[in-house]
């Protein structure tokens, strides 16, 4: 049984000390090269982390946390790194996620109403944009919220307010990372069943990943300019000697 333990706990592959640096869609493609397998694994913890639904925002923040790792190139222990993240972030995630369900709701609410408004009365159109244009900008905020949230530990206010500055910044790699989302969902539909395994294997993992690598540097950004930088600093390098 040591394979099947070792396939969970053990650390994930790294990259050469003098390999040159890449940036932008050729790191994405790297990373997902060395770590596809983990985040198969990944994948299978959140679905399992989700079963119970009430568990659903601490799955995703869990997966956040790991994917912030893959991004960052540190050693990855899954199991162990999941259900620690898991534990810690379940109270902040779950709140979190009702308050965002809650604002993303009420603007998806908003646009079916104006929605159906601007059919008859072009006046409509007006407060449709603007209702369009706050739903994408919370959800840019989540995700934001989300991957800085597993960065450093900070009270809610300031978490919420460097999340909107980040996503006042630069809200374009956000909203990448969504599209680069949306696509996987869209194939999944439009091959199905021979897509059929998607969602078990990669969708969940790969599209936290694809979060987490588009706002990571914007996250960075508003951290350094924070004036507890120095915290994140230092947990920082608590969570790579912990690693």
């Amino acid at each position: 049984m040591q394979w099947l333990r070792d396939m969970w706990t053990k650390e994930g592959p790294g990259i050469a000390k003098n390999a040159p640096k890449k940036t932008g869609l050729a790191l994405f493609a790297e990373i997902f090269a060395r770590e596809w397998w983990e985040m198969v694994k990944l994948n299978i913890l959140f679905i399992l982390g989700s079963l119970l639904v009430v568990t659903i925002p601490a799955a995703i923040v869990a997966t956040a946390r790991i994917s912030v790792v893959l991004v960052e190139d540190r050693n990855v222990y899954l199991l162990r790194d999941f259900t620690e993240a898991f534990a810690k972030y379940f109270v902040r995630a779950t709140l979190w996620g009702l308050a965002f369900a809650w604002a993303v709701g009420l603007g998806m609410y908003a646009i079916t109403i104006y929605a159906a408004g601007a059919r008859d009365n072009l006046l409509f159109a007006a407060p449709l944009t603007i209702a369009v244009f706050v739903t994408v900008f919370i959800v840019v905020i989540a995700c934001h919220l989300m991957v800085l949230m597993v960065m450093r530990d900070m009270p809610a206010l300031q978490l919420l307010q460097l999340a909107a500055m980040a996503s006042l910044i630069r809200p374009m790699p956000a909203l990448a990372a969504l599209l680069f989302v949306a696509a996987l969902w869209f194939l999944h539909i439009i091959l199905y069943p021979l897509s059929v395994f998607m969602p078990a294997t990669l969708n969940f993992s790969l599209g936290m990943f694809a979060v987490a690598f588009g706002v990571h540097r914007t996250a960075e950004m508003v951290l350094t300019v924070s004036p507890a930088s120095g915290v994140h600093r230092e947990q920082h390098a608590h969570d790579a000697s912990h690693t």
